[in-house]
């Protein structure tokens, strides 16, 4: 870790971290030890939990974990590791009334409860009740799950902030899941991030969306764990966000990002989230996933296919700008950058978090 950097707090005169944490593998060990293990990881969604008995295993961080909502109606989550000798209490999405360990049977309740231990008699100095599954954070918004395992990090309202009441009229949890499209994408994922929250390049890079917003008002507001994108919606009859709409509609898209990995695209006709995973110092997966209302509707395929493609090119095009700038985060010729004072705040406000996460020094 460059220990020699230090985040200036005022942007107009503050540099961007240093090359070598878009590559260093020793960074992103200390990325998911620091980041990744400190904060409210989206996991899954609560229709994979209808019924009691529902659960469905996941990771963060290389941790195994297994998601349950038990008898009663309460969902759970638990690192998916057996208190015996480390098996696996669970596998994929499944029904069940119990858990139990693919190695040697035992049983857990579905609130993470030890009920039997085959074979265990003469056992000395041993409880049940103290063998119970290891319990990880979880809480929802909406339709989706979150998970955290650190037991300090602020609680999911408070990290989500304003976003629970501004969205409060677009209904979220009653949207459906209708589709999911993984990008696996040969850079650092704070690069992918980094191009995320800020709209400077729009008018040079997306022609296409550039077309849809209006740029000139295009807004980036920081709250503590958060940003916001405004890009208000041109007031034009063919836009493809208006096509829907009354053509006096006050329409506008918000772009929400939650440090470290998670964007909230919420537009007049649908919901997309990206989740940004690391899988290595220079390879990141981005997963896409669109949520709809009344996903029976007559039309709703043939409009969610033009919302694809637009989507999908805007894609292809931050696929190819995040590749190359990894490829020359890699030059001699290149260690920190500067900001645009007006368009790149949701970039120094993304590095102040990286920064305070890291105990990286800061300067008012």
């Amino acid at each position: 870790m460059a220990s020699q950097f230090v985040y200036d707090k005022n942007i107009a005169y503050a540099h961007t971290i240093p090359a070598d944490w878009y590559t260093d593998p020793a960074v992103l060990a200390e990325e998911k030890e620091k980041i990744f293990a400190r904060t409210w990881q989206l996991v899954g969604r609560l229709e994979q939990l209808q019924r009691p008995g529902d659960h469905f295993t996941c990771s963060v961080v290389d941790e195994p974990l297994v998601i349950t909502r038990d008898t009663a109606g309460t969902i759970h989550a638990f690192y998916n590791v057996c208190r015996h000798r480390a098996g696996a209490v669970a596998n994929g999405p499944g029904h069940r009334k119990t858990l139990q360990c693919s190695y040697h049977g035992w049983t857990y309740g579905l609130d993470g409860k030890l009920m039997n231990t085959p074979e265990f008699d003469g056992v000395e100095c041993f409880s049940k009740e103290e063998f119970g599954l290891r319990p990880v954070r979880v809480d929802t918004w909406g339709p989706f799950i979150f998970v955290c395992l650190d037991d300090t990090t602020p609680s999911l309202q408070e990290v989500l902030g304003k976003i629970i009441p501004e969205t409060a009229r677009m209904h979220i949890e009653q949207m459906g899941f209708y589709k999911r499209v993984d990008y696996e994408i040969e850079c650092n994922w704070k690069v992918y991030v980094d191009n995320y929250l800020e709209g400077y390049h729009i008018p040079i890079a997306h022609p296409g969306l550039f077309k849809e917003i209006d740029y000139n008002q295009y807004l980036v507001e920081t709250a503590r764990y958060y940003s916001k994108q405004h890009a208000p919606i041109r007031a034009k009859e063919d836009s493809l966000y208006r096509r829907n709409l009354d053509k006096d509609a006050n329409a506008q898209a918000l772009y929400y990002w939650v440090f470290p990995n998670l964007m909230l695209n919420i537009y007049p006709d649908n919901v997309q989230i990206n989740i940004i995973l690391p899988l290595g110092p220079e390879r990141t997966v981005t997963i896409f996933e669109w949520y709809l209302m009344d996903m029976n509707r007559p039309g709703v395929a043939e409009d969610f296919a033009k919302n694809f493609a637009f989507s999908d090119l805007i894609q292809r095009e931050d696929i190819d700008l995040c590749e190359t700038v990894q490829r020359r985060l890699r030059s001699r010729s290149y260690s920190t950058g500067r900001f645009s004072v007006e368009r790149e705040n949701g970039v120094h406000h993304f590095h102040g978090l990286i920064c305070e996460h890291l105990g990286i020094p800061m300067k008012d």
